[in-house]
């Protein structure tokens, strides 16, 4: 038989313990608090739970964001040393390689490029947009840097190989081995032996032996070689070389000719033999140079052959006023 459990209380008047008698009104108030205060503790418990102690998940969940957070400080530090490197090529292609080949420096397209707004919308509304926002514009701006660089680099590189072939194409040798020729009149005002009258002497006369080798001082094609052209009257037997990039030389009074009309040469080649042809008094080469179309001063195209004392002496000799030789 099932027994009934009872609260007592105990009553101090009657010093007796008496049966409480607890209505259903009681009973409801204690259970419904203590339903309401499982329920409270439970949500207070998951709060806790769901902001303090995390899932396996947002652990995993945790590390990889701390990790994409790793790699994109890493690569905001490659992307600074990467600008550093790019911002030197710049300043060198701009203050050295297209001084050098007197062509615009490129600031002026990189600005404008680097300045282009750029819409970066679609990246806002996360917890890093910020950062990523500033990586990407960094990147967007180095490739803009990058894509400029690469344009110039080709053109300098397609200036450098015209720049070589116009240094090729310049006279800058003397036409007689310096060991074996003397300067006996320069560029100037000289006295004509045969004419016997001052005239300008648009070359300079090197004296040398019959038979002396005489070479081209710069590559190009024989434009005029043979005796007495009309065109050359006076020089007897002429060569005259075009090098292209406004630059001709003349050989004058040859013995003899060691290419014939439109034949290739290079600087140094053979191309005659001293002589006394034409108005000539001796064996001698009369030597000129013209730059676009001008006649210039040949001794001035003699850089590549002379030492710094060598050139001071081949100056002063040219600069002497006497009788040409022709």
């Amino acid at each position: 038989m099932k027994k009934t459990k009872h609260t007592y209380k105990f009553n101090p008047k009657t010093l007796a313990y008496e049966k409480v008698i607890v209505d259903v009104r009681e009973k409801v108030r204690k259970i419904s608090f203590t339903v309401l205060f499982g329920i409270v503790l439970g949500v207070v418990l998951m709060v806790i739970g769901f902001n303090v102690i995390d899932s396996p998940k947002e652990k995993a969940l945790k590390r990889e964001i701390a990790q994409y957070q790793r790699q994109l400080k890493n690569l905001n530090t490659r992307v600074a040393r990467a600008s550093a490197v790019l911002e030197d090529l710049e300043d060198r292609d701009d203050n050295v390689y297209r001084t050098i080949f007197e062509a615009e420096p490129k600031k002026a397209i990189r600005d404008t490029l680097v300045n282009q707004e750029v819409d970066y919308s679609d990246l806002q509304g996360y917890s890093s947009s910020k950062m990523i926002e500033n990586t990407t514009r960094k990147v967007d701006i180095l490739t803009k840097r990058l894509y400029v660089e690469s344009k110039s680099m080709d053109e300098v590189y397609a200036m450098a190989q015209k720049k070589q072939e116009r240094l090729q194409s310049m006279p800058a040798i003397m036409p007689i081995d310096k060991r074996k020729c003397k300067i006996v009149s320069g560029f100037g005002y000289r006295y004509h032996p045969i004419l016997h009258t001052k005239r300008m002497h648009t070359g300079i006369d090197l004296t040398a032996r019959k038979g002396t080798p005489i070479y081209a001082t710069a590559a190009g094609t024989v434009e005029a070689a043979g005796r007495n052209i009309s065109s050359y009257s006076g020089y007897g037997v002429v060569c005259v070389i075009n090098h292209g990039y406004g630059y001709k030389t003349l050989y004058g009074h040859l013995y003899d000719l060691k290419v014939k009309p439109g034949q290739k040469v290079k600087r140094g080649q053979q191309i005659g033999t001293v002589g006394s042809t034409g108005l000539s008094q001796a064996p001698h080469l009369h030597y000129e140079v013209f730059q676009n179309g001008n006649r210039v001063n040949p001794v001035f195209y003699f850089f590549n052959d002379l030492t710094t004392s060598e050139y001071e002496e081949v100056l002063e000799q040219a600069s002497e006023e006497n009788q040409c030789m022709s």
